[in-house]
């Protein structure tokens, strides 16, 4: 997470922890990396995979979605959070990341955030992205359930900026209430 990520009220990185226990989060630092993250990634248990736009990473790391070459291990996916353009100072400015399977998704959709405009539409909010991670692992049920928390989070904060009330459609409502 880049630094002044976690301040940010329109950070969706956070949204991950509510549905995946497993969940690590660390501070970003170009020249002092995370022990206990350095650590992680060196977990035997664990095969670290960052997800990241295929375009910016060499061909021979790419793992495409439609390959699902994962060794047998759990997947620990790596998602640098913050604006785009410290996720990719990120990704190109941490060595520890450099020997890793690159994660690339081409999502069918176009963002669905509208609280920072992204330059691409490849460019997706870190839940957004998550929801993807969860859905490729094969846990459906967790990405339907962060993609309805992200949309709920995304509503609060538009609807929270220009001081309105929610309509009764809503995705909060849906979480609340369980129905579609």
């Amino acid at each position: 997470m880049y630094d002044d990520e976690i301040l940010k009220p329109s950070n969706t990185g956070r949204l991950i922890a509510d549905i995946v226990p497993d969940t690590f989060a660390y501070i970003w630092s170009r020249t002092e990396p995370n022990k206990e993250m350095l650590a992680l990634l060196q977990d035997p248990q664990w095969q670290p995979v960052v997800i990241f736009p295929e375009e910016y990473s060499q061909p021979e790391r790419v793992i495409c979605a439609e390959n699902n070459s994962i060794a047998n291990k759990k997947p620990l996916f790596i998602l640098l959070d913050g604006s785009w353009a410290q996720a990719k100072k990120m990704f190109r400015k941490s060595p520890y990341l450099d020997n890793l399977p690159v994660l690339s998704f081409s999502p069918e959709n176009i963002s669905r955030y509208l609280v920072r405009k992204a330059v691409k539409d490849n460019q997706l909010a870190t839940a957004e992205v998550a929801a993807l991670a969860l859905d490729y692992i094969g846990e459906q049920g967790n990405a339907a359930q962060l993609e309805l928390l992200f949309e709920v989070f995304k509503e609060n904060y538009l609807l929270g900026k220009e001081r309105k009330q929610l309509p009764k459609g809503a995705a909060f409502y849906k979480l609340k209430t369980g129905n579609d």
